[in-house]
């Protein structure tokens, strides 16, 4: 049994995920301790639905980087650390006590992960994040990742990472994230790298044998990516970009591995995805839909609608920004309404209210012919969670959306975890 601590767990997506590997005659993984805290609320409603499908024990609705500096015994010790760790910035700077030391600027999260890492050092790591992290930031294109690589690496862990859409494995959601795995030195997978590294021949981890190949198999075009293959300096370094990082190349493709620093990378494409396909109209709810999720007809408010579809709609606009310089704007349409025989696209956080927009879903209920909004039910379950999970007094519907737009479909979890099971057993 793999015992896992959970950061930054929103409602719990990274937990379901693994618990969908446990058996009755076998558990597979069990979350012993997790963390989730909204800073810019009072209420703590993520927590309080986290608390209430899973339960309370070993459950803390406290600032990570509080009980890291107040109580870090609190934090157990663990065979695995996940989460879904918020995008913000990677930077590090120089202490005054030495020129190595490193803090994140904005006191990134982070940070806060590498500390526990440093000072645990489980086995395995699982994190998620968006896919332009490893293009980030603008100005200095893969310098944020090379940061955690380089991080992972000099705490003793081989990271692989894919670029995941999980549409295109038949999962009901375009919703499109890079997933990093880690590997402690002295584990079996950590020594399976190593000797890859040792015959010259990384290739084989990323396209045959390594954990993500196993559950999100690629085919591999014969360029490489290799931008670099070692990142050097220190973590200030890297953060002062004496690496060279620049607007136009980016040093990591989406997929790759690294260990001892040393980094393959090369651009893959899905296979073919052979199964049955969740569709949107796979995951509508049976029950009957609220009058609020849909949308005015031609009366009483025809300006309403008339706003849906202007929104939706494509656009080639003379914008002046604040300093006054005028310069063009386009946008292309987006479908509207969204098409039920294929996946969805990906929830936004904005995705509750009545209120037009641009990004929210709306489909033409088969039942009535009216378009409508997605209710939070049919947006769980376009993430792959129970439906009705998030269904709590006092949690707004708007609020219920907001979760789904912060979480990740808990399937690519379940595949990654699998593999990883498969792989050390």
């Amino acid at each position: 049994m793999i015992k896992v601590i959970e950061l930054f767990a929103g409602v719990g997506g990274f937990r379901l995920g693994l618990e969908k590997n446990n058996t009755r005659k076998k558990q597979n993984f069990k979350v012993i301790w997790s963390n989730q805290f909204e800073p810019s609320t009072t209420s703590q409603a993520a927590s309080k639905v986290y608390q209430n499908w899973f339960g309370s024990d070993n459950h803390l609705s406290k600032d990570i980087n509080k009980v890291i500096k107040e109580d870090f015994d609190s934090i157990p010790e663990h065979d695995m650390l996940v989460g879904g760790f918020p995008c913000q910035d990677y930077s590090v700077a120089r202490s005054s006590s030495s020129a190595n030391g490193i803090k994140g600027i904005k006191g990134s999260l982070w940070w806060s992960i590498y500390e526990i890492l440093e000072r645990r050092l489980p086995n395995y790591v699982m994190l998620e994040n968006v896919d332009s992290l490893l293009k980030s930031p603008s100005t200095m294109r893969g310098r944020d990742f090379a940061i955690i690589l380089a991080s992972l690496s000099d705490l003793g862990y081989a990271v692989e990472w894919r670029i995941i859409n999980p549409a295109e494995y038949g999962m009901p959601q375009r919703r499109k994230r890079v997933f990093i795995t880690a590997y402690k030195k002295g584990s079996n997978i950590y020594r399976k790298i190593s000797k890859l590294k040792a015959s010259d021949d990384l290739f084989k981890w990323v396209a045959n044998d390594g954990i993500m190949q196993d559950a999100f198999p690629m085919n591999f075009i014969d360029e490489l990516f290799p931008n670099f293959n070692k990142i050097e300096g220190s973590l200030p370094d890297i953060s002062d970009n004496k690496n060279g990082f620049n607007s136009k190349i980016k040093p990591f493709s989406n997929a790759g591995v690294m260990i001892d620093r040393i980094v393959f990378s090369q651009k893959g494409t899905p296979n073919e995805f052979k199964g049955k396909a969740i569709l949107l109209k796979d995951i509508l709810q049976k029950e009957k839909v609220p009058e609020e999720f849909y949308l005015p007809d031609a009366e009483p408010q025809p300006s309403l609608l008339d706003k849906w579809k202007y929104l939706k709609g494509s656009k080639n606009l003379i914008k002046t920004s604040k300093t006054g310089y005028d310069y063009p704007y386009a946008e292309g349409p987006v479908t509207f309404p969204d098409k039920l025989d294929r996946a969805s696209r990906t929830v936004i956080t904005g995705e509750g209210g009545k209120s037009p927009s641009r990004f929210k879903h709306v489909i033409e209920d088969p039942d009535s012919g009216r378009l409508r909004r997605l209710t939070p039910y049919e947006l769980e379950k376009l993430n792959m969670f129970p439906g009705n999970l998030t269904n709590l007094e006092g949690i707004s519907n708007g609020k219920r959306a907001f979760f789904m737009g912060n979480a990740l479909v808990i399937g690519v979890v379940e595949k990654i975890a699998r593999s990883l099971i498969n792989k050390i057993s």
